[in-house]
């Protein structure tokens, strides 16, 4: 299963006669799934088995997550994916499906395994996603200026997976932030994570403004590229969610008047970058919709869809929650009913292709 996109070719493109099978971009079922369960926490109402339905889908995409690793590192295929210009830019997908799994064992796996395992097996996926995030975010777009080639209509969503994942990691450390011995420590966490913050968003406000300039002068995406337009909901949504994180771990960390600005930056900040998150929502579903009309058949990118929905998911729980909004809180719902139903969809379509795709070898090999 394949989610890169065609582009141009590239001197470091690698030519080998058996490609690796398994690319980077399978962690984005790992990405989806975790953020199905991690985003279930941010609900402003629970009902009757929630959180032991939340914690099951976070225990599956963990044996996932280690299942693909696995299988990924035993490939030795990192180089050779680097090389491709459309392959590279999915290699964001392993560092956030660590820190989306790690997120999940504090806020849920806690009561499964409990808080000291928890923040161990937390400290430990966030150190190694956060380490890869900076590395991909970094390389990526380097190889993107000395390396690769691209034609004037070539950005497309794929372009924020390198960038996304320090937004990621100071969303998800925030968690930590309260674990980490008092002093100096924990203070260099925290202003790391708002380091990784800016980076990460600034980079993603560039891109998006390359991906915009595509669409208005350029055909609009057909087919596979279309759910890739929505990882721009997650980026912004990350931003969001990493502000009011950062915001609500500050206190144990900085002093005044800092903490409290920490939180009128996550309010103001935040509802401002949500409110840019929502535009980008409705122009992604309309161009979801338009694609529909004139058919869009299965494809693994159908994945793009599932964890920027949970993005949208965990920013509008966190201004929830932040603000007391009602109305936020209904959206917030909405939103998490809509990521559940394209969770079971686009899970369901997966396991059916892959089934068919399966039985495609067997049939190969015996013959």
């Amino acid at each position: 299963m394949d989610l890169s996109l065609p582009t141009r070719p590239s001197p470091l493109t690698a030519t080998t006669t058996t490609p690796p099978r398994l690319g980077p971009t399978w962690f984005a079922v790992v990405m989806g799934t975790g953020i199905v369960a991690d985003a279930a926490t941010f609900l402003p109402w629970t009902f009757p088995g929630q959180r032991t339905a939340a914690t099951v889908v976070w225990a599956g995409a963990g044996v996932l997550l280690v299942v693909l690793a696995a299988y990924y590192l035993r490939q030795k295929a990192i180089r050779s994916h680097a090389a491709d210009p459309a392959m590279a830019q999915f290699l964001g997908a392993p560092p956030m499906a660590l820190l989306t799994v790690g997120a999940g064992a504090l806020l849920l796996g806690k009561d499964l395994i409990g808080l000291d395992a928890a923040v161990a097996v937390d400290w430990v996926l966030w150190l190694t996603g956060t380490a890869l995030g900076l590395a991909t975010a970094c390389t990526v777009p380097h190889l993107m200026v000395t390396r690769h080639r691209f034609a004037p209509d070539a950005a497309f969503g794929g372009w924020l997976m390198p960038v996304v994942p320090p937004m990621v990691s100071a969303a998800t450390g925030a968690l930590l932030v309260p674990h980490a011995p008092a002093g100096q420590l924990r203070l260099s966490l925290l202003l790391g994570c708002y380091a990784m913050l800016g980076l990460g968003l600034v980079a993603t406000l560039l891109i998006l403004t390359m991906i915009y300039g595509r669409l208005v002068h350029h055909e609009a995406p057909t087919g596979a590229a279309v759910p890739t337009v929505w990882i721009g909901l997650g980026a912004l949504g990350q931003s969001v969610t990493a502000l009011g994180a950062l915001a609500s771990a500050a206190p144990s960390a900085l002093p005044e008047p800092y903490a409290r600005g920490a939180e009128v930056f996550a309010l103001v900040g935040g509802i401002m970058l949500w409110g840019f998150a929502m535009l980008w929502l409705t122009l992604a579903t309309g161009l979801t919709i338009r694609t529909v009309r004139a058919g869009l058949p299965f494809a693994p990118t159908w994945w793009s869809f599932i964890f920027p929905m949970g993005a949208g998911v965990t920013a509008t729980g966190t201004l929830a929650s932040r603000t007391g909004s009602a109305p936020l809180g209904w959206v917030t719902a909405v939103l998490y009913a809509a990521l559940v139903l394209a969770w079971l969809v686009v899970a369901g379509r997966s396991l059916r292709h892959a089934t068919q795709h399966m039985r495609r070898s067997a049939r190969r090999i015996v013959v």
